[in-house]
């Protein structure tokens, strides 16, 4: 009697055992599966994000250089072109020329594109390390 009450004891004790392991598993796997998914948005360059017609990248290149004004001038001719989240980094960028020029209408713009873009674009990290700069 005192083996088989002994060996029940054992018997649970492993399968306890067996489920915590699981879910120790479970949450290093996710945690894993998270800091790879930060680092993939973490690589995101404006280059790299859709929603540029073929054929702009030049253009759009030479108005940045040239700076806000340019900018602004080359949003308004194509921005009904470009898509999100393309267009939110291309803003975003504006955001920063205007800044020191016109910095309430650099938060008004900001506030515009936060608004549009959600936590799961992969422009929300610019976004969160642009905001203390425009709030």
């Amino acid at each position: 009697m005192i083996t088989k009450l002994i060996a029940a004891v054992f018997i649970i004790a492993v399968l306890y055992g067996g489920w915590n392991l699981f879910f120790y598993w479970e949450r290093v796997r996710d945690e894993k599966e998270s800091v790879r998914k930060e680092a993939a948005v973490a690589a995101v360059t404006g280059d790299s994000l859709q929603g540029l017609p073929y054929g702009m990248d030049t253009g759009l290149r030479h108005a940045r250089d040239q700076g806000a004004v340019a900018l602004k001038n080359w949003l308004k001719e194509n921005g009904h072109l470009v898509k999100d989240p393309r267009k939110a980094w291309i803003e975003l960028d504006y955001c920063v020329l205007l800044q020191r020029n016109d910095p309430a209408e650099a938060r008004r713009i900001f506030a515009a594109v936060r608004e549009r873009t959600g936590p799961t674009s992969p422009v929300w990290p610019r976004i969160k390390q642009l905001a203390p700069t425009f709030e």
